[in-house]
């Protein structure tokens, strides 16, 4: 039994630090990949509260140094529902 208690414990306190990410294609254009990669990032709070956020295409494409887009992909992290982050991923020359 102290086993299982210690167990369902350590459970516990793996799923207090879980989260999940996924990336997503947005939008590609007919313009050649290149070797620059831009990224913009914005962070949030119960999916509410957002300060100081810029994750759009303009600027990862700026953060990058690119001036031709080629491929836009979004990637979207959620740590237990309170920690929202939305990151930009931009390629192109």
């Amino acid at each position: 039994m102290k086993k299982f208690r210690k167990f369902v414990a350590m459970l516990s306190v793996a799923a207090l630090f879980a989260s999940c990410a996924i990336t997503l294609p947005v939008d590609a254009t007919s313009n050649p990949i290149g070797s620059k990669v831009g990224t913009a990032t914005a962070t949030g709070f119960l999916g509410i509260f957002f300060f100081n956020a810029d994750a759009s295409i303009r600027t990862a494409a700026k953060n990058g140094g690119i001036t031709k887009v080629a491929t836009v992909d979004m990637k979207q992290t959620n740590v237990l529902g309170i920690i929202y982050t939305f990151e930009t991923i931009v390629t192109g020359e």
